[in-house]
């Protein structure tokens, strides 16, 4: 095994391989890219992905974008006695865990791009009426997930939930979580006291919440 990792630690998806890494105890070499500098666009970087975003995953020859294939990914090769939870064989359920990566995929992940992305090139300083609305259905929808069990696909911590709670993680520097959603703030302290998540997940988030409290003060 030689698993190299490119990555920015700001970035919720660098945060949810990170942890799922942390998790499964693997060894990895890390390559910090500057993305503020460009270096994601460089010819060398886009060989390799030519989507130019991070994570980007190396396993040997092998070379793996988006964190959500990268996290099933390392699950399924070397998640050992720890796959049946985080990543079951049972197909109900690795198909309720997949429809939850979707969901952060296709809904939370973008709505927050949508949202930082004009803060970081300064043409706002926080979300729109509009988009906390957005935010806050996001929020229902997870707090009705939560209703059927203590974890996002069930009775059991998986990658949904360490997928997501990067992504959330992240919405509450913005929005926070209020007891309007009982079940998703019961959720998130769980994970809180996580030992992964207090690893690899609050170094990362310490850094993008310093960067955006800056830019919502407009400095």
């Amino acid at each position: 095994m030689s698993l190299v990792l490119y990555k920015v630690d700001r970035s919720p998806p660098v945060r949810a391989v990170l942890m799922t890494i942390e998790i499964l105890e693997l060894k990895y070499k890390s390559i910090e890219v500057n993305t503020l500098a460009g270096e994601h666009l460089k010819p060398e970087y886009l060989e390799k992905n030519p989507m130019h975003t991070v994570p980007l995953l190396e396993d040997g020859k092998f070379s793996l974008a988006d964190s959500h294939a990268i996290i099933t990914y390392l699950v399924s090769k070397y998640g050992a006695d720890k796959r049946e939870d985080l990543y079951p064989n049972d197909l109900g359920i690795r198909a309720t865990i997949n429809q939850r990566l979707y969901f952060d995929a296709g809904v939370l992940f973008p709505k927050l791009m949508a949202i930082s992305r004009p803060m970081f090139r300064k043409e706002t300083t926080g979300p729109s009426p509009q988009q906390v609305e957005e935010i806050e259905e996001a929020y229902g929808i997870l707090e009705s997930y939560l209703r059927q069990s203590k974890f996002l696909a069930g009775k059991h911590l998986s990658l949904a939930d360490i997928s997501i709670v990067a992504t959330i993680s992240t919405y509450e520097i913005l929005i926070p979580i209020t007891d309007k959603y009982p079940r998703l703030l019961e959720w998130l302290n769980i994970l809180k006291n996580c030992d992964f998540y207090k690893k690899a997940n609050v170094p990362g988030l310490l850094q993008i919440k310093e960067i955006l409290e800056q830019l919502s003060q407009g400095i």
